[in-house]
């Protein structure tokens, strides 16, 4: 189905395409993300090794670690999926909590943005000067009900997209439909670059209770942004007249410098040249590896040439 981790590794593949590499992708279950790679032509996994290998959850990283040099993007802290793997050569991490995350836990990760497409996501229409329409993008019918209840009392239209229940991959066409968007992490990215005006606010099961930063703007987008905006750092809550003033604070002026801020921050040409800087610009530990990845290559090559030399000198004699 189609969610953060489906975008976001599409979003790499695209980029890596038009730059000429030769790309490939493994998926544990194929659905339709897979049929998408594949129409853009990124076959199935095919090679045995990898010069690169972008990794998300542990299970993959597990089997592409066995194929080539395996760099794991972490981004979330609780899911047992996104735990850091020490089988992993190298870590990622979306946000500044994560980093610190992993280094409770002894992994040292760089910090690379979570990557968006700002060629996809871009305003297309422009939003109104007052707002009348607001699309969530929460994954709870606890959240939704509670954004129902408040848009109606701010008099603006109310829309929801629920990955779970309403599962559509062209969501920019929905962003750029409203003027200001509700949610928490990639799906506050996403309205940014689509230069829509943005509240971090949602209610998860492991929350267990709405939380978020409320609205963005430059005041606080940082601060919000440095936990993914998904308000662990404000750990704001709301009552319905509390949310009521977030809406009212719109201004369409914010949400064009959104869309700057996202160019700066989320764009995946950007996310793509920090990825590619591990084999580019190794650091000492990614130059071990590779030293080592030869030694080994040369000593198996060595050992069937001997073999093979052995033979044949066999069914000479």
């Amino acid at each position: 189905k189609t969610g953060g981790t489906e975008n976001y590794t599409y979003a790499l593949a695209q980029e890596l395409l038009r730059r000429g590499h030769k790309v490939e992708y493994y998926a544990e279950v194929r659905g339709e993300t897979s049929k998408k790679f594949e129409r853009m032509g990124v076959p199935y996994m095919q090679h045995v090794y990898y010069d690169l290998i972008l990794a998300n959850h542990v299970p993959v990283v597990e089997i592409g670690c066995k194929k080539g040099f395996t760099v794991q993007t972490c981004h979330g802290m609780l899911p047992e999926l996104e735990q850091p793997s020490a089988s992993a050569h190298g870590h990622v991490v979306i946000s500044d909590e994560l980093k610190e995350y992993l280094a409770s836990k002894g992994f040292e990760a760089r910090l690379i943005r979570n990557g968006v497409n700002c060629e996809r996501f871009r305003p297309i229409t422009p939003p109104n000067s007052a707002l009348k329409k607001v699309l969530s993008l929460c994954q709870s019918d606890a959240a939704n009900n509670f954004l129902s209840r408040c848009c109606a009392k701010a008099g603006v239209e109310f829309c929801a997209l629920n990955k779970f229940t309403d599962n559509v991959w062209d969501v920019e066409k929905y962003i750029n439909d409203a003027d200001l968007v509700v949610g928490i992490g990639r799906s506050a990215y996403d309205a940014m670059a689509c230069g829509r005006c943005v509240i971090s606010y949602d209610w998860c099961d492991y929350m267990g209770e709405g939380l978020g930063d409320g609205y963005l703007c430059a005041t606080n987008v940082e601060n919000s942004v440095a936990y993914n905006c998904s308000g662990r750092g404000s750990k704001r809550t709301f009552t319905e007249d509390d949310f009521v003033k977030e809406l009212q604070k719109y201004n369409p002026a914010d949400g064009a410098f959104l869309r700057r801020f996202a160019e700066q921050n989320f764009n995946i040409v950007r996310s793509v040249d920090q990825y590619l800087s591990f084999v580019t610009q190794p650091d000492r530990f990614i130059r071990k590896f590779n030293f080592w990845r030869r030694r080994i290559a040369a000593i198996i090559h060595a050992r069937i040439h001997n073999t093979l030399h052995k033979h044949t000198k066999i069914i000479i004699e």
